[in-house]
């Protein structure tokens, strides 16, 4: 009986980690990245193992700016069924802050913001982010302008684009998150 209780627990052992390096390394979802204003990084495929993920290119200085209250209640609302939002501030659209520290205050003092958030970058055209160039890639559709979302399943497959003027409770929106989970 001890022998195959060993070999139950050496099959499940073996297979966890191959399940979970599969999931967490397909699509967009790849790479390491720095967090906003920190020196610590986070690996993107560790970050969105096995969860639906919604990306979001952000801004501080937008029309658009409030969604991260949305954004936020999304997130606290399906993050204990496997769902992660990841912000990354963009100056691309020339609304964001040149200084990280007034970045993460509107983030995070402003808006209450818990989801992780990158370190600005660029989100469109030849300098964007690997995350946003495979998205772009994918999708064939950059973002025409902050907040606009991605949505990635479990596999890494992008399971919709979502322009800016889509607000974080859309209907629709929320319907395709909870499909995916």
């Amino acid at each position: 009986m001890l022998a195959s209780l060993m070999f139950a627990m050496t099959l499940a052992g073996a297979d966890a980690p191959a399940e979970t390096h599969d999931h967490t390394c397909q699509g967009p979802l790849q790479g390491e990245f720095r967090l906003l204003r920190s020196e610590d990084s986070v690996d993107l495929c560790e970050l969105s193992a096995n969860k639906v993920t919604l990306v979001v290119n952000t801004a501080s200085q937008c029309g658009f700016t409030g969604q991260f209250e949305g954004l936020e209640a999304l997130y606290q609302s399906y993050r204990e069924q496997g769902f992660q939002v990841v912000g990354f501030p963009s100056d691309s659209f020339n609304q964001e802050y040149g200084n990280e520290e007034q970045t993460a205050d509107v983030c995070y003092i402003n808006y209450g913001v818990t989801f992780p958030m990158m370190a600005t970058s660029k989100v469109r055209g030849g300098d964007a982010n690997p995350v946003f160039a495979d998205l772009i890639a994918q999708t064939g559709e950059a973002p025409r302008w902050n907040f606009y979302k991605y949505l990635v399943n479990r596999d890494g497959d992008v399971l919709g684009v979502y322009p800016s003027t889509t607000p974080p409770d859309d209907q629709r929106l929320r319907r395709d998150i909870e499909r995916a989970l």
